[in-house]
């Protein structure tokens, strides 16, 4: 396979794994943490850095706003709930 279909291939999972958590939203980052070790804001985090390393100047609130799919601070508010103590836990070492 050449690289250019490589990079399709990689930019389209890219933007499914994007739209599968923006449809997910009751899917919470703590929790996804815990599971996974990574969550929406460190992909906007890899999208800021990757924007960053080719040129592209791109701060924190836009690379969040291209993986909600809106501004970070209206996904919160119409999403995000209080952590329970167990994914806290979980979170800070617990396990």
């Amino acid at each position: 396979m050449d690289e250019g279909t490589t990079l399709e291939l990689e930019a389209a999972a890219f933007r499914a794994l994007r739209d599968h958590l923006r449809e997910r939203s009751e899917v919470q980052n703590i929790d996804m943490m815990n599971l996974t070790g990574f969550c929406r804001n460190c992909l906007s985090r890899w999208y800021q850095e990757a924007a960053e390393a080719r040129g592209i100047d791109m701060d924190k609130a836009k690379a969040r706003e291209i993986v909600y799919g809106m501004p970070y601070g209206d996904w919160v508010a119409l999403n995000q709930t209080d952590a329970s103590p167990d994914a806290l836990d979980k979170f800070s070492g617990g396990r």
